[in-house]
């Protein structure tokens, strides 16, 4: 009788070890997107990959705002949402996880390019030293003095 009973609860806990192993079981895929949280995704990077957006960051909220004059759109990115704004409407959108984080890399890794090419066309435009500006300096504050 001991036997028995042991054999049916070794039984038991084998059938849960495979039950609980099933991929039908447990779904690890995410839920499917609709076509509007992919057409405002396929929107965001268009923009972001435009010429004419200007880029924003807010370092404490960490919201990511991007402009655009020639398509008249504005975009507003915080936490897995999307704001599209138009003079005409506005969309809420909710993005998946891995969409968001899509976007957001696209958009910081516009914003370093941008920020590059900024840095590298001011650093051209150097055309003084630090001893050069020095000397200017104090050429003004003696005749100003006199």
């Amino acid at each position: 009788m001991f036997k028995k009973i042991f054999r049916f609860f070794r039984r038991l806990k084998l059938r849960f070890y495979l039950w609980s192993k099933k991929d039908k079981l447990i779904k690890t895929y995410e839920e499917d997107t609709t076509s509007y949280e992919k057409t405002s995704f396929l929107i965001c990077l268009k923009m972001i990959k435009h010429s004419s957006t200007k880029f924003m960051i807010a370092p404490v909220s960490h919201k990511r705002y991007m402009e655009n004059k020639e398509l008249d759109l504005f975009i507003t990115m915080n936490d897995g949402s999307v704001d599209l704004t138009n003079h005409i409407y506005h969309y809420h959108v909710k993005l998946s996880k891995r969409d968001w984080e899509r976007v957001t890399y696209a958009f910081d890794i516009e914003t370093e390019k941008r920020r590059a090419k900024y840095e590298e066309t001011v650093n051209s435009q150097i055309q003084n030293t630090l001893h050069n500006v020095l000397k200017r300096i104090s050429n003004l504050s003696d005749n100003s003095v006199n």
